[in-house]
């Protein structure tokens, strides 16, 4: 335990200045408060993260699932991304409140929508637990003993969390296992839309400005959390109330000028800054390019329909956000890669790494097989990984067999020799409602165009033995024609029509269950399940479970390794702050990229022809009249967006950017796609994060929507 805790205290050593890099835990942050400072930072560390005080943690929320938001007023409203929001806004959209073309304001709380399922996560606290949790553990036990005994100590501990503080308790490794933190969490559960601009606005630019800088894009959108009348997080209620919060973000109109110290405070879903090279090699040469090409054919198919059907494009609209966002991310990743000749360092690293390792018998004992080690399990992982994106990007690309798949629970529970009665009804309410919303969301014609692309691509592209059994059928029965077996799949599975399937779901029973078993979609999403299940998880599994072990030691060494070097936890999905300078770029030979951009530059892309760039008309007459308020650059400039050099990922979405004085300045949305490779390895040349301006985003709300009563709620410095 000595030598674990000698190791962080050495991976948390303030040295040479690394402005940007870094994805710092809040309650560690005093180890980065003098480089802060250095860099112009006026508030304190304790400022940021106290558990003795009110501090800006508190007004910092993860958002859903995937997202960050922040409180903004001292009525619990809420500010995140445009499409962190999304699928909420166009859940709410119809032809007749299309709220994604036009936007939403409500003007009073009556008129604010709720959002059942969605949810926002504040941290109380954190504490360190990695002594109580590693009790026991020794370094000569099993793998499969060793997880036991964390997963025994952790249960207590969460046990013991939640009846003395009535709070959602976790435990989250870091250093790949080499420590633990416990996060308090309380969660809410009412969040109502308040407000959000039209997607000419929020989603400015689309999908081919998506990773791009400059960009012109107002990525918000407004929530805000109520609770019960007892003051207490609550299901939603008419009777719930606005929360008041003990903190809020102050929001300055003063803007940003180049070479400012800024921080970013969310929750960084994941990143991988120390694997291996076969592991970097595994994500960027092997994995990207096939799951690039699979989402791309099924990009090209959802616009194509889109652009001629409005509906349809409504119906696409999340679902082709989704699809996009990580396509072009990982062509960006893989580029970046090959830029920075990632690969070739990272076998640097790992040659220094063994050279010090056989410097004594004690070192060579411990990490001398690790590099190997790496190198035979990925070269295995390999064909098990391409068998796997397949699966899943043209598997289960299809929607017919999403559906498929969400029956399975319930089928499983109706076939048991005593199905619970409760579970089964509960089961069946839940999927009434999923079906409801997949039909809502559904055109046909583009599904059968999307399975015929992508099966025709899985049988060509994996051999036998590395895909599902349901294949063979297009050999077998159809004579290698895709189209064939697509027209039986449509044509006879009941998944394809919701009158049947709600018939049948309202009459499940296990008789009718021997009709499911013929139907193709049916059968389709069982082979997918059972390969995956019987063939590509067992033999991944062990695997990934020896590399993740490996991880741990390898980490553990190259802490021992590299003394002088600063190393932090990668992104899990926990609170971290990150920091750095705003500041342009030069992305090619001679192309420099200023910091920020102006309401000219969307006047310079409009184009009436492509949604995307389409600029709304009061845009563009409050353009032309300068009607900015107090919200233009004191040049008399509406800024829009401006880049930054803090080191984000995706769960940063919806981040608050702030200022030394821990003051709201923007909004994180972005990333610059020459930087998307940092989850990876970081550039200090090219990682920019991309932020709405604040002052953009009240100009939006005040101006252009006429919702100032939202803007009044919050406290503004000038």
């Amino acid at each position: 335990m000595k030598r674990l805790i000698f190791f962080l205290l050495i991976s948390l050593r303030v040295n040479t200045l690394l402005a940007g890099e870094g994805m710092w835990i809040p309650m560690l942050l005093s180890q980065n408060e003098a480089e802060m400072k250095a860099m112009g930072m006026r508030i304190s560390a304790e400022d940021i993260y106290s558990v003795n005080k009110g501090s800006l943690k508190d007004a910092i929320l993860q958002f859903g699932r995937g997202c960050t938001a922040s409180f903004i007023s001292s009525q619990g409203l809420i500010l995140t991304n445009h499409h962190c929001g999304y699928g909420e806004i166009q859940k709410h959209s119809s032809l007749e409140n299309d709220y994604l073309t036009n936007g939403f304001w409500a003007k009073n709380y009556a008129e604010e929508l709720p959002n059942p399922g969605l949810t926002v996560t504040q941290l109380v606290k954190m504490e360190d637990v990695t002594e109580a949790v590693l009790a026991g553990v020794a370094r000569d036990m099993t793998e499969a003993r060793r997880a036991e005994l964390i997963r025994n100590n952790s249960r207590k501990l969460i046990e013991e969390a939640r009846k003395t503080t009535g709070l959602d308790i976790s435990i989250r490794p870091f250093y790949y296992g080499n420590q633990y933190i416990m996060m308090f969490n309380r969660i809410y559960k009412d969040v109502r839309l308040v407000g959000a601009p039209p997607s000419n606005i929020g989603k400015f630019g689309g999908d081919t400005d998506n990773w791009m800088w400059p960009r012109h894009t107002g990525d918000f959108s407004l929530f805000r959390v109520y609770l019960s009348s007892k003051g207490e997080p609550a299901d939603y209620s008419p009777e719930n109330v606005p929360y008041q919060p003990e903190k809020w973000l102050p929001i300055s109109l003063k803007g940003v000028e180049e070479g400012d110290f800024t921080f970013v405070f969310g929750y960084p879903g994941r990143t991988n800054q120390y694997l291996p090279a076969a592991a970097v090699k595994l994500i960027t040469e092997v994995s990207n390019p096939p799951r690039v090409m699979l989402r791309g054919t099924r990009l090209e198919i959802f616009k194509h329909y889109s652009q001629t059907d409005p509906l349809v494009r409504i119906q696409y609209a999340a679902k082709d956000a989704r699809v996009a966002n990580a396509w072009k991310k990982m062509i960006g990743e893989s580029k970046g890669i090959r830029r920075l000749n990632g690969i070739e360092r990272k076998l640097e690293i790992e040659k220094q790494f063994t050279q010090w390792a056989a410097s004594t018998p004690e070192r060579q004992a411990l990490y001398g097989g690790i590099v190997p080690a790496f190198n035979d399990n990925y070269a295995k992982l390999e064909p098990l990984t391409l068998a796997s994106d397949y699966l899943s990007e043209a598997g289960m690309g299809v929607e017919l067999f999403q559906l498929a798949t969400r029956f399975v629970p319930l089928v499983e529970e109706v076939q048991k020799p005593k199905p619970d009665t409760a579970r089964v009804s509960s089961l069946k309410k839940s999927l009434a409602g999923f079906v409801d919303e997949f039909f809502k969301d559904y055109y046909e014609p583009i599904d059968r165009e999307v399975a015929t692309a992508l099966l025709s691509y899985y049988t060509k592209n994996q051999p036998v033995g590395f895909r599902p059994a349901f294949l063979e059928q297009i050999t077998a029965r159809h004579k290698g024609n895709v189209e064939a077996y697509v027209s039986v799949l449509f044509g006879k599975s009941m998944f394809a029509s919701q009158q049947q399937l709600t018939q049948w779901l309202n009459n499940i029973s296990p008789k009718t269950i021997k009709k499911l078993e013929k139907d193709p979609a049916w059968q389709a999403a069982a082979s997918m399940r059972s390969f995956s299940n019987n063939s590509i998880d067992p033999a991944m599994r062990p695997l990934q479970q020896a590399n993740d072990s490996l991880m741990r030691l390898f980490m553990t060494g190259l802490m021992e390794m590299q003394t002088e070097r600063r190393f932090y936890p990668d992104a899990n999905s926990t609170l971290r702050v990150t920091y750095g300078m705003v500041e342009g770029y030069n992305p090619a030979d001679a192309i420099t990229y200023n910091y920020f951009t102006t309401l000219e530059g969307i006047l310079e892309k409009e184009n009436p022809d492509i949604y995307d760039y389409v600029v709304e008309p009061k845009l563009k007459e409050l353009h032309r009249g300068g009607d900015f308020g107090p919200y233009a650059s004191s040049g008399g400039r509406m800024h829009v967006a401006f880049v930054a050099s803090n080191h984000t990922t995706g769960g940063n979405s919806g981040s608050p950017v702030l200022n030394a004085d821990g003051q709201l300045v923007g909004l994180n949305f972005d990333r610059c796609w020459e930087g998307t490779m940092s989850d990876l390895m970081y550039d200090p040349a090219m990682s920019r994060n991309i932020s709405a301006d604040i002052r953009y985003v009240l100009f939006i709300v005040d101006k252009f929507a006429g919702a100032r009563h939202l803007v009044d709620e919050m406290t503004l410095i000038r």
